[in-house]
C-alpha cells in the first residue's frame, strides 16, 4: 500500500469516526470468506456499516482527532480488526452475539466498544452491550416518569368526583340526560304556546250634536196676544 493509499484510508476513517459516536472494535481472525460476507450482510441488514482496516491506521486516524478522547480503544488494536459503526449503540452487540449463534462459534471476538464517549473493553461486556439503553428508550423512559405523577393525580380527581356523583345519585351520565331532557321539555312547551294575536279594539265614534242641525224654538215662536 503506497503512502497516498495509506493517507486516503486515514482520512476514510477518520469521517467515519467523526460521523459516529458509537464503534465496535472486533477480531475476525480465522473467519473464513464466506462468514464474513454474513457478517457483512448482517451488518448492512442492520444498518451498521463494516470496515477493516490496519490497527496502525486506525490508530493515526483516532489520534489526529482527538489522542485523548480514544485512549482507551488503542489497546486494542492488534491482530485483525473490523470496526462496526452505528447510530444504534447496541445493535453491533446484538449481531455479533445472533452471528456466534448461528455458526456455533466465539467469533467476532469483542476488544473494545466505544458508545458515546465510554470505553468498553474485552469480550466479557459484550452480553452488557446488548441490554444498553439507546438514547430514544432513555427519553420514552423519562418522559413515562414525568407523565406517572399527572396520571395518577388526574385518575385520583376522576374517582372522587365519581364518589361524590355517586353519594348525590347522580352521575355524569344522568346529569347529561336530565339536562337533555330539560332542553327537550322547554323546546316542545314553546311549540305548544297558542299563537297570541294583538287584539285592537274597534273605536265607534259617539254621535255629535249636529251643529244647529234642528233649530231651536224662535223666543217669539207663539203668538203673543195684542193689548188691549
Amino acid at each position: 500500500m503506497t503512502k497516498d493509499q495509506k493517507n486516503e484510508v486515514i482520512e476514510l476513517l477518520k469521517g467515519k469516526f467523526s460521523q459516529y459516536s458509537n464503534f465496535y472494535v472486533t477480531d475476525t481472525e480465522s473467519l473464513t470468506v464466506e462468514q464474513v460476507g454474513k457478517l457483512r450482510r448482517a451488518c448492512f441488514n442492520k444498518r451498521v456499516e463494516m470496515k477493516v482496516a490496519k490497527n496502525t491506521l486506525i490508530k493515526k486516524a483516532l489520534e489526529s482527532l482527538d489522542s485523548g478522547k480514544y485512549a482507551g480503544v488503542y489497546d486494542s488494536l492488534h491482530k485483525v480488526t473490523a470496526l462496526m459503526f452505528s447510530e444504534n449503540p447496541k445493535d453491533p452487540a446484538l449481531i455479533i452475539s445472533s452471528f456466534r449463534k448461528a455458526s456455533n462459534g466465539e467469533k467476532p471476538v469483542l476488544k473494545a466498544a466505544f458508545i458515546n464517549g465510554d470505553v468498553y473493553t474485552g469480550d466479557k461486556n459484550l452480553k452488557v452491550l446488548t441490554q444498553i439503553k439507546t438514547k430514544n428508550e432513555l427519553i420514552g423512559e423519562v418522559i413515562g416518569l414525568l407523565q406517572s405523577p399527572a396520571k395518577r393525580v388526574l385518575a385520583a380527581l376522576l374517582h372522587h368526583h365519581e364518589k361524590q356523583a355517586v353519594a348525590t345519585g347522580s352521575t355524569p351520565a344522568a346529569e347529561a340526560e336530565t339536562k337533555s331532557a330539560a332542553v327537550v321539555n322547554a323546546k316542545v312547551e314553546e311549540e305548544a304556546k297558542p299563537e297570541v294575536k294583538e287584539v285592537i279594539p274597534e273605536v265607534k265614534e259617539e254621535a255629535k250634536p249636529a251643529d244647529d242641525a234642528e233649530a231651536k224654538p224662535a223666543d217669539d215662536a207663539e203668538a203673543k196676544p195684542a193689548a188691549e
